[in-house]
């Protein structure tokens, strides 16, 4: 017989790559910054490198690949990248009917996002989700000092809403954040929209392709 789960008490989302398709605008505004910087690689390469980590991170493994970055990169890439998406992303497919459900069934969520609250002004605004997270339920690596795959940014989501980490269910799309989930002791699904979810299944998620899947999987469906 299939497991299941009792719903869950509040549902921790990613940002990036989970509630709103603007990975593939991050990353190939760095492969066009690395480009300048002695650093050539493919959209597809990027991703697999640097999808889920920190901007630091990101440097530290680019000057190891060869690129010639300066102090003061970090800031550059940022401006590069905000620009790109200020020209538009768009929400997941089906995270709008996911979140009324939520909302339906009085189910709390929140964001928790690596990147900074600067960019998910960009990416949320544009889709009228920034007012819904900010600033009650929005924590950003960037504004705690603890980014994934450490677990502190979803253990203090956890504390904020006065939730046990296994009353959790964590929505992730990176290897770094499965890892962060697990670490926490909470409940993950890792989204693979194109179907490979290999390294997300390998650090412990349960893998979906759809976020129509997610009210099934949570037992809000049968």
């Amino acid at each position: 017989m299939p497991t299941t789960f009792p719903t869950p008490q509040l549902i921790i989302f990613d940002c990036d790559g989970v509630l709103v398709d603007s990975e593939p605008t991050s990353n190939q505004a760095l492969v066009d910054n690395l480009a300048r910087h002695g650093l050539k690689l493919t959209l597809e390469r990027a991703m697999e490198l640097f999808v889920g980590g920190t901007m630091s991170g990101v440097m530290q493994k680019a000057i190891a690949l060869g690129a010639d970055l300066h102090e003061g990169w970090i800031e550059e890439v940022y401006s590069d990248t905000y620009a790109a998406l200020g020209q538009g992303v768009d929400l997941m497919p089906g995270v709008s009917d996911l979140l009324a459900l939520l909302d339906q069934n009085q189910i709390p969520i929140c964001v928790a996002s690596n990147g900074s609250e600067d960019k998910m002004r960009i990416t949320l605004g544009q889709n009228g989700l920034w007012e819904r997270f900010h600033p009650t339920a929005m924590f950003s690596a960037h504004a705690l000092g603890v980014a994934k795959p450490d677990p502190g940014l979803f253990l203090a989501a956890a504390s904020h809403f006065g939730v046990q980490a296994r009353e959790c269910l964590v929505v992730e799309d990176s290897a770094t954040g499965v890892m962060a989930a697990a670490r926490a002791g909470m409940r993950c699904l890792g989204f693979a929209p194109e179907g490979r979810g290999q390294h997300l299944r390998a650090n412990g998620a349960e893998v979906f392709t759809r976020m129509g899947d997610i009210p099934q999987l949570i037992g809000l469906v049968r």
